[in-house]
């Protein structure tokens, strides 16, 4: 069981206590991220999440690390399209202290101009290691594309023009009106004290702010995006119109998602890479936000290979789509799911993300027996709607990267 509690300024705080465990997680969530920039500070989001480790009003960043290290814990953060989170794990004897320096870092970071011009460098750096990783240019060029013209199409890292702008009075200004306390959610989990909650609760009790962030809201369209590259494979990713993460069929899509291309015994594995030996990597992922979601499927392969490999993942789509799965792999994959989410939750990390995640996000924390009680109700004529709803070929889209042909070729490979 958990608990919860809102504090006056509107920061929720959710804890769950694990007596046989000796860690403790403690995480902030803030309802803000890059689709939540104007688009001259894209990138914006991330870089805070970088700056915020480099230096408050009383600890420089080499300070903050030495008092991370002399803990012993692990200290991390993470920006996404919808949130950003910033967290720490550490024996139970330091919660105290872990605490009051994240509090520390979350509210009372310089953001130094001197420190801002060294970090902007090393997120230029981050955004060409992502150019040399072809597989993640592919899925990402296919969502910029097919969300262009909106915050959600624009990438989490902003760009080298966007970053030269950015200094220390924009990241404060950008914290003032983006970061809000009915935003912002505390998630703890593992061994603490009463004490331990109070002085949590005390701590960011005393951020400041009003109001809440809104969406602009985006909708899918079908796109084709060629992007020649000098590399030995090509990369294709194809996507279609899938579900906003909070709709009510939401198990049955990660259920679909898992028997279409979820794992080695997944459709697409056995027919594209086992039965054929096309390519090394095929798989299939789900990426759903509060209006909208895209499914994608990501293949990379020789150019020779790309039409035949092309045509035999839409075969299993329409085969799917008129068959659904079959009882043994429903079970298979249910049980796949399942044991994942419950060995998953055996960590006091991911019960943080789990708390953090849910009440940002669904405004109440879904407990393991419910997931698995939705899990066990989904039924094999669900899937099957779901799959004609979603593939859709008049909808779908595609990227390539690597030596290309046309877009009109690559339009016709998944014309149905």
């Amino acid at each position: 069981m958990y608990e919860k509690i809102v504090l006056p300024n509107g920061v929720r705080v959710v804890a769950e206590r694990i007596e046989h465990v000796r860690s403790a997680a403690l995480g902030i969530w803030v309802g803000n991220g890059s689709r939540f920039e104007p688009k001259e500070q894209n990138g914006i989001s991330h870089f805070i999440e970088h700056m915020i480790f480099k230096g408050t009003e009383k600890r420089t960043a080499r300070h903050i690390a030495s008092m991370m290290d002399a803990m012993g814990g692990q200290s991390n953060a993470f920006t996404t399209k919808d949130c950003t989170c910033y967290y720490m794990k550490v024996l139970d004897n330091h919660l105290h202290s872990a605490a009051e320096l994240l509090a520390d870092m979350f509210l009372c970071s310089r953001f130094a101009d001197e420190d801002i011009a060294l970090e902007r460098g090393v997120v230029l750096e981050e955004i060409d290691m992502y150019e040399d990783a072809p597989d993640d240019v592919a899925t990402e060029k296919l969502f910029e594309t097919c969300y262009q013209g909106t915050a959600l199409g624009r990438p989490i890292l902003g760009t080298e023009e966007t970053l030269n702008t950015m200094d220390s009075k924009m990241l404060h200004d950008y914290i003032k009106h983006n970061y809000h306390p009915k935003d912002t959610v505390i998630a703890l989990s593992g061994r603490f004290t009463d004490t331990d909650l109070q002085y949590i609760c005390e701590l960011f009790g005393q951020m400041p702010g009003s109001g809440c962030n809104e969406i602009e809201r985006a909708t899918y369209q079908p796109c084709v995006v060629v992007r020649p590259k000098e590399i030995e494979q090509n990369h294709l990713c194809i996507g279609f119109p899938g579900l906003p993460l909070l709709d009510e069929k939401r198990y049955v899509y990660q259920l679909m998602n898992g028997i279409i291309g979820g794992g080695m015994s997944s459709r697409l594995f056995q027919t594209v890479r086992e039965r054929n030996g096309l390519c090394y990597s095929v798989y299939s992922f789900p990426s759903s936000y509060i209006d909208t979601g895209m499914f994608s499927i990501y293949v990379g392969l020789g150019q020779e290979q790309e039409r035949k490999a092309a045509h035999l993942i839409c075969d299993v789509l329409r085969e799917f789509c008129e068959e659904g799965p079959t009882r043994e792999e429903l079970s298979r994959c249910r049980e796949q799911l399942k044991s994942n989410l419950l060995m998953g939750l055996e960590s006091t990390n991911a019960r943080m993300h789990h708390l953090g995640r849910s009440e940002l996000f669904q405004q109440r924390v879904v407990d393991a027996d419910e997931l698995v009680a939705a899990y066990d109700a989904v039924t094999a004529e669900q899937i099957c709607q779901l799959a004609r709803q979603v593939f859709r070929f008049d909808k779908a889209s595609i990227c390539a990267v690597g030596n290309t042909g046309s877009q009109e070729y690559y339009q016709e490979l998944i014309a149905i």
